[in-house]
C-alpha cells in the first residue's frame, strides 16, 4: 500500500479542490469542503504552517473523501 506524505492543509486543499471538492466555508481554523454531487463533505484543519498529521490526513483522505491512497498522491 502506499504512503501519504506530510502536506501543509493549504496543499490538501489545493488537492481536493482538483479532486472535485468545492470549498464552501470556513469556521474557525477548519475549512469545510463538499464533493461536486453534495453526497460528501470534508473538514481540514488549518492551524497555521504546520503540516497535517499522517493519521488525519488518512481520515481526511480515505475516510471523508472516498478517495484511495494512490489517487491523491496522483493530483
Amino acid at each position: 500500500m502506499p504512503k501519504l506524505n506530510r502536506l501543509s492543509a493549504k496543499k490538501v486543499v489545493q488537492k481536493l479542490k482538483n479532486a472535485g471538492f468545492s470549498e464552501t466555508h470556513q469556521r474557525g481554523s477548519h475549512v469545510y469542503l463538499k464533493s461536486n454531487d453534495g453526497e460528501k463533505i470534508v473538514t481540514v484543519p488549518m492551524h497555521g504552517s504546520k503540516d497535517v498529521p499522517i493519521g488525519t490526513l488518512y481520515n481526511i483522505v480515505v475516510r471523508q473523501a472516498g478517495l484511495s491512497v494512490d489517487e491523491f498522491n496522483n493530483l
